[in-house]
């Protein structure tokens, strides 16, 4: 047996306000009758009690109750002021009720029906009584004979009767009728076009699955792990969920906001206020990167936008290692490949019977390949920035850029805090070798008469770590130094440009500070400061550290460094 399904709260509602409509209409109504009718029984009253004063105080009345016939003259004046007047009756007696006058003349002689002790005492006085002429409101007013004193000499009687007044009403009621119809009428239909708009925006739910939709509604907003925001057709924010303000670095209830007043960075604000779609857009914040999807609200004109935002910051970090990795591996192909070719040669000196030949060139092709592993190990005794360093010069020595350590290089291991991420050391001084790499390559390639070097310096003195890029490319020009530091910018091909946001997003991540300057080789020199967490720690160790162990490898930095550009010369031209 199927259930019926609940009326719908629109039609819930109409019905209501028609009931709502009509017991007022109907109340109102009534409440006209009752007062309508109070009113007109007042009205009566007040007309019967005008005109039997005026009967009673006029000269003419006494005189002609003091004349032989007083009928003959009375029930032609009363009939007269009957008419003026407009009420029922105008009877004229005598003080023990014997009427002078009455609209049936057939009634002049009879007893007055009704009360008359109050008029006898010299009162006027109003009372409902039922006589000849049927139920009416009547008035009885004493006449006085100034000649005689001022003694009451008659009577008068005027009165309106009740079907009379309830005709009157009646006419009322009729036009109240018509009026409440018209009330009922427009206010049906005025309810019924209001909640026909209510059915359309609650898409013909009830009450119950209005609020089964508000639980769901409110349980996927705050359990869904992307940034949910939506925009209202002033750009201000309707809704936001609690990934999203993560995302955007929203602090407090965002709702109500406009977007162009959230601080965001300008590419990011023109995507959220762009009116056209946009699909998987990479943009940065502060400290993240996030993929935003728009996509607008509009049926006819513009309602809004609905936007999604995906943390992405993980994922190109990852992305970024995985690129490294690939280097490195194209690294060790191509140093695979060489170390192949010296064997050989070693190999085919000894078939020609020249042993210390090829005893004397393994050596020195042995030195050569370990004098840059030797300075970077004794510098650098942090595993993560040694091994990078290794890697990205393997990778520049492939383009025929040679990388040096500087020799005032000084880092231990365990000196850096567990709170500084090695990935965004990597992200760091990956993207700024890379770019350094890329310039001084490409300023090779222009046929410069320098040779291409990228110097890297990395020390934990101070309190602080310093890692400091330079390389002996074009340089940087100072007007697009904050351009640079922008998505989407590169000298290099379209799609690229995302290396130094990052750089400048973890620098900014981990509290530090990010120069650049021209280097004294005329290319850009990129200097990045990170605080340490126990500055004294760090100075203690970055002093013991420059004393004794580091006078030996300085003494041989210079003599080191001598062949190493004729090595990388020679890797070159292979």
């Amino acid at each position: 047996m199927r259930v019926p399904r609940p009326r719908s709260l629109a039609g819930q509602l109409f019905a209501m306000q028609v009931v709502l409509v009509a017991a007022v209409v109907a109340g109102c109504a009534i409440f006209s009758y009752v007062s309508g009718r109070s009113q007109a029984e007042e009205s009566a009253r007040r007309q019967a009690t005008a005109a039997a004063t005026a009967v009673a105080d006029s000269p003419a009345v006494a005189e002609a109750v003091r004349s032989d016939d007083p009928s003959a003259r009375l029930q032609p004046y009363a009939e007269r002021v009957r008419r003026d007047t407009g009420v029922a009756f105008v009877t004229i007696m005598n003080p023990r009720g014997i009427r002078w006058t009455h609209p049936d003349p057939d009634r002049i002689g009879e007893k007055f029906l009704g009360n008359t002790g109050p008029a006898l005492r010299g009162h006027i006085f109003d009372e409902t009584y039922t006589g000849t002429l049927g139920a009416s409101v009547r008035v009885v007013a004493p006449v006085r004979d100034a000649r005689a004193g001022g003694r009451i000499t008659a009577l008068v009687s005027a009165g309106i009767t009740v079907d009379t007044i309830s005709a009157q009403v009646r006419r009322q009621m009729l036009a109240l009728l018509v009026v409440a119809f018209a009330a009922l009428t427009i206010g049906g239909i005025g309810t019924y076009v209001i909640n026909a708009r209510l059915r359309r925006h609650t898409h013909g739910m009830n009450a119950t699955e209005l609020s089964r939709m508000h639980d769901y509604h409110q349980a996927a907003l705050h359990a869904v792990r992307e940034g949910l925001l939506m925009l209202d057709g002033r750009r201000r924010i309707a809704l936001i969920n609690d990934a999203g303000r993560e995302l955007l670095g929203l602090s407090g209830d965002s709702v109500g906001r406009y977007v162009a007043d959230l601080g965001l960075p300008p590419p990011l604000t023109g995507a959220l206020l762009a009116a056209e779609p946009r699909v998987d857009e990479l943009h940065l914040t502060a400290e993240r990167v996030v993929v935003v999807n728009t996509s607008p609200v509009s049926s006819g004109e513009q309602r809004g936008t609905v936007v999604t935002l995906r943390d992405h910051t993980e994922l190109q970090a990852l992305s970024g290692e995985l690129d490294s990795v690939r280097g490195f591996t194209e690294a060790l192909r191509s140093q695979a490949h060489e170390a192949a070719n010296r064997l050989h040669t070693v190999v085919s000196l000894i078939e020609l019977g020249r042993a210390e030949e090829a005893v004397d060139f393994a050596t020195a092709e042995l030195e050569l390949a370990q004098v840059l592993t030797d300075q970077v190990v004794g510098a650098v005794a942090e595993p993560v920035l040694a091994a990078l360093l290794l890697g990205k010069a393997a990778q520049a020595n492939e383009r025929g850029v040679e990388l040096v350590l500087a020799p005032d290089s000084r880092i231990d291991d365990g000196l850096l805090p567990p709170g500084l991420p090695a990935r965004d050391l990597v992200t760091i001084l990956g993207n700024l070798i890379d770019n350094a790499t890329d310039a001084a390559a490409e300023g090779a390639g222009r046929g410069a008469a320098r040779s291409a070097r990228v110097t890297v310096t990395a020390r934990a003195a101070g309190g602080e770590l310093t890692l400091c890029v330079r390389d002996t490319g074009a340089g940087l020009d100072p007007a697009a130094v904050e351009d640079a530091f922008g998505r989407g910018w590169s000298t290099k091909s379209p799609g690229r440009g995302l290396g130094l946001a990052l750089v400048r997003q973890a620098v900014s991540r981990n509290g530090g500070t990010i120069e650049v300057s021209r280097a004294a080789d005329g290319g850009a020199e990129f200097t990045v400061r990170l605080p340490l967490t126990d500055p004294a720690e760090g100075d203690g160790a970055a002093e013991g550290d420059d004393t004794e162990p580091r006078d030996e490898p300085a003494a041989e930095s210079p003599p080191r460094d001598e062949p190493a550009s004729p090595a990388s010369r020679e890797d070159s031209a292979r």
